[in-house]
């Protein structure tokens, strides 16, 4: 199905080449709308092709620090003049942007680019979303078309129906517990090419579009670079229910259709999971008696109305233990005014809930942090782990609910009598809270936002200084940059999710780094190498790596360090090594092979 999406935007529908030009329909802003912007009008944009456009403001609670980045035109502000570029600003308050963007603008058959990996969700309804640097957007922005490498399939067969106390969150854990990652780790390593995963299955068509984009949303935590449902009576379903009937396109995969490798699971056979602080999936009995200190529902991943229905009902007439702290984050403001219409939110609220706003630093635990010593269970899934990051329980709705009703982890199971929920029809679909300015009269502001220090293009011999970790230091680099070294594919994919995390570098080496974070991080002017486990530890320690001239690059490196060599193969392709040369996109013609 990817391919099909790709093939119907490409020049080439053969999609020969290991990088294809195609058109872009939308484009979606979160982490870096300001950088993004800077970067679409550096080339001239008046106004932008692409149907869809979508800036997401995901500061709720502000404070001193976020009231100056907006007040700066910092890179992660967003900035008022974008609806006169017929880019639409998301306000504050609306939801986080996976579930919104589902509800309100994503389209089967359709290919968005952004800068948040935690759009998989859209996956849900046959959207093909791939993540990119803000210099790839802008250049979408401005000109509708981008280069991107074509991606390879693995099938998730899925069949059978959940049992009671199962959802679609269970679902989504019995996938990693499968050793999923490892599969998509094994296939970029043979073809460098991006993974999608494919659902597909006679039990694929029972689920509904909501629960469809929990499992969609595994694919950032597996390493995958996106997911994909089908596109059914289902999704029309939902679309219409959304007042959004003529958006939907069906897509099925052709019969035959080739995938590198397909994975079976029966969810009759599923249990009750969840994830532990240690990234470790078991089943919800392995805790069962431990006590909780903080449960957050909701969240931009894991949960649906569905669920947030049936927690309401499983709590109802319960009241919130002495040391636990019940935090309700609904995932939209359609799923808030739902909840508020049909007394769920009253019973919330009446058991000790506290309502808390769809702030994106509640994702990243900046806000509502896990406390220390304690567990904190919740249902949306973590940012790629780090060392020093928060560690929190992921697990479903009703697993948290019965977590809340009796203070410990256990068996959502013991409820005995499943809840039956029926979830509204009759949504309410006011945007409110979208800002659009259709005749471009929209005041723009005199202070543009501003791109970055440009990176020098690669010419001769340079010498970097060293750093073994993927947060980048306020201080600038002694040398010409900073060369990441590497060990772990969480730290890798970190610096590939942080569009505003990577100023000063200029190389990073790695086992593996996947191939959509090398046409990230190329296009930005950012070299990518590989290397072995002898190659690391040859680098740690030292403190510069002098990197030869670029007409070295292809042929393959041995770098002498200290008393041993670094072996470093460079892993762009095609236009990408035009891209990392150039010192980013600026470098290249737009719409044009490098």
């Amino acid at each position: 199905m990817p391919q099909k999406i790709l093939a119907g935007r490409a020049p080439d529908p053969q999609l020969r080449g290991e990088v294809v030009q195609v058109k872009v329909d939308q484009v979606i802003l979160s982490r870096a709308p300001a950088r993004a912007l800077a970067e679409a009008l550096a080339l001239g944009m008046k106004k932008t092709p692409v149907e869809v456009a979508v800036a997401y403001d995901g500061t709720c609670v502000t404070d001193a620090s976020s009231l100056a980045q907006t007040e700066e035109r910092g890179a992660g502000s967003t900035p008022p003049e974008l609806p006169a570029y017929s880019v639409q600003i998301a306000r504050p308050g609306i939801g986080f942007p996976g579930p919104v963007h589902l509800e309100r603008f994503a389209a089967p058959a359709r290919l968005a680019l952004t800068d948040d990996p935690r759009l998989a969700t859209v996956g849900g309804v046959g959207m093909l979303a791939l993540v990119v640097s803000p210099a790839m957007l802008g250049q979408a922005l401005a000109t509708g078309t981008v280069w991107l490498r074509p991606p390879r399939s693995v099938q998730i067969h899925l069949s059978g129906r959940p049992r009671p106390f199962v959802c679609a969150r269970d679902v989504a854990l019995e996938l990693m517990r499968r050793g999923l990652d490892e599969r998509v780790k094994r296939i970029e390593e043979e073809h460098h090419a991006p993974v999608v995963l494919e659902f597909a299955g006679p039990s694929a068509r029972l689920l509904s579009v909501p629960e469809r984009s929990v499992l969609a949303g595994i694919a950032p935590q597996v390493g995958a670079a996106a997911a994909i449902f089908v596109s059914d009576e289902k999704t029309e379903v939902f679309l219409r229910d959304q007042r959004r009937s003529k958006a939907h396109r069906a897509i099925v995969p052709d019969p035959g259709a080739p995938c590198e490798e397909v994975v079976s699971i029966d969810l009759s056979a599923v249990d009750p999971l969840l994830m532990d602080e240690d990234g470790t999936v078991r089943p919800v009995r392995d805790l069962a008696g431990k006590p909780v200190s903080q449960v957050v529902l909701g969240g931009d991943s894991g949960t649906t109305l569905r669920d947030m229905l049936a927690a309401a009902m499983l709590l109802k007439s319960k009241r919130v233990p002495s040391r636990l702290d019940l935090l309700v984050s609904p995932p939209s403001r359609q799923v808030l005014e739902v909840l508020a219409q049909s007394g769920a939110l009253v019973d919330l609220v009446a058991t000790g809930a506290r309502v808390i706003e769809p702030d994106a630093r509640v994702i990243s635990s900046e806000v509502y942090p896990p406390p220390k010593g304690s567990l904190s269970i919740r249902t949306s899934d973590p940012e790629p782990r780090t060392a020093g990051s928060p560690r929190f329980v992921v697990a479903s709705a009703e697993t948290l609910a019965y977590a809340v009703a009796t203070g410990v982890v256990g068996d959502p199971r013991s409820f005995k009598r499943p809840v039956r929920v029926t979830v509204p029809r009759a949504l309410p679909t006011d945007d409110v809270l979208v800002l659009r300015d259709k005749k471009g009269t929209e005041t723009q502001s005199a202070k543009k936002p501003a791109l970055p220090s440009p990176r020098e293009p690669f010419r001769d011999a340079t010498t970097f200084e060293i750093l073994e970790t993927p947060i980048v230091p306020n201080t600038k680099p002694s040398g010409d940059g900073w060369a990441l070294i590497l060990s772990t594919l969480d730290d890798v994919r970190r610096v590939g999710d942080s569009p505003l995390g990577r100023d000063g570098v200029r190389v990073v080496i790695a086992p593996l780094i996947p191939s959509q974070v090398v046409t990230t991080l190329s296009s930005e002017g950012i070299a990518c190498f590989s290397t072995d486990a002898s190659g690391l530890e040859t680098a740690k320690g030292h403190k510069t790596l002098p990197l030869p001239a670029p007409a070295k690059w292809a042929e393959g490196l041995s770098i002498p360090i200290g008393k041993g060599k670094l072996n470093l193969a460079f892993l762009s392709r095609g236009p990408e090594g035009g891209w990392t040369t150039a010192g980013g996109l600026k470098g290249t013609p737009v719409g044009k092979k490098a």
